[in-house]
């Protein structure tokens, strides 16, 4: 993939995930070493479940979408990365094969590294190791707060606690609100609460209608925050 002189490169990238936070200059050219960067189209799968796992992924463009497929058929989506983030290490470090699949949300930029070498580059450094054990732990509790959510609240709460985790981790504050920079589609946002595209949809129109968010096609404001609290009891 060819750039111009200006455009940010590899190492510029890898600066900018969450895992690296910290390391010297010397290790991240070591981990620049190790990885290539690919571009992957909207839409396509990095890895399916029970594919091996033969690869660690970082993101630095686009989104990436973690889910798995239920025995009813019906999509369950984990989460969704954005830049920055460190996806498909578990199963490496467990030496097992994929237990998700990994789809691209949006036009995307990986850098990916082999097995191998991220088993050898995590023996080498073990302070990327304490790094990724509380990425991974932070992860495992998002993903068991989904589940809480889906056991003991109702649709409007499991909503109102999605909006409110993306205006923490992907929201712009403006005059308005707060602006989500992630721009689900409703199916995107059913998979991740558990109900129909068609429940988000209404779920939605209702709290434009109480004066909770706004609506410009995909684009979302919280207007009000304190109400969006307090659906979440």
């Amino acid at each position: 993939m060819e750039r111009g002189q200006s455009a940010p490169n590899k190492l510029w990238y890898l600066k900018h995930i969450r895992l690296f936070d910290g390391i010297s200059p010397s290790e991240m050219q070591e981990m620049e070493r190790i990885t290539r960067m690919e571009t992957v189209k909207k839409r396509q799968p990095l890895y399916l479940p029970g594919d091996p796992s033969s690869n660690v992924y970082l993101l630095k463009q686009g989104r990436v979408k973690i889910a798995n497929t239920a025995p009813s058929g019906k999509e369950v989506t984990f989460d969704i990365l954005e830049p920055g983030e460190v996806f498909g290490e578990l199963d490496v470090l467990e030496d097992a094969p994929r237990s998700t699949s990994a789809e691209t949300l949006d036009d995307t930029l990986i850098c990916v590294i082999p097995r191998k070498d991220f088993d050898q580059y995590l023996a080498m450094h073990p302070n990327v190791t304490v790094k990724l054990t509380k990425l991974i732990g932070l992860r495992l509790k998002k993903i068991q707060s989904r589940v809480e959510d889906l056991v003991f609240r109702d649709v409007p709460a499991r909503l109102a606690h999605l909006l409110m985790e993306l205006s923490k981790s992907d929201g712009a504050e403006n005059p308005q609100g707060i602006r989500l920079r992630a721009k689900l589609t409703h199916q995107e946002m059913a998979n991740l609460i558990g109900c129909s595209r068609e429940t988000v949809t209404a779920t939605l129109s209702q709290f434009r209608d109480d004066g909770l968010i706004q609506m410009d096609g995909r684009t979302l404001i919280i207007i009000d925050a304190k109400g969006l609290s307090q659906l979440l009891g």
